[in-house]
């Protein structure tokens, strides 16, 4: 079932709901004028473990230049913006 809750009481009471979704595991749906805004869930690490990709892992190690980064790039430009 669908608990909801408005904004203000949220706010008022947070540490209370909280502990009641850490309990029984039921998420909470925060409401603002009666509408849906942010649904309060349980924390699952292993879909946080697995969301989230390795950063470049297949560029570790291996820097990738169009050009010498440490030399000149004037004759990369066209001849009308140098």
């Amino acid at each position: 079932m669908d608990k909801r809750v408005d904004i203000y009481e949220a706010k008022t009471h947070l540490s209370e709901l909280i502990n009641q979704v850490r309990e029984t595991g039921e998420p909470y749906t925060i409401c603002k004028n009666d509408k849906p805004v942010v649904d309060m869930v349980m924390h699952d690490e292993e879909v946080e473990k697995n969301s989230l990709p390795d950063p470049l892992p297949e560029y570790l190690g291996k820097a990738v230049y169009l050009c010498d980064p440490l030399g000149s790039t004037v004759d990369l430009w066209p001849e009308e913006f140098r």
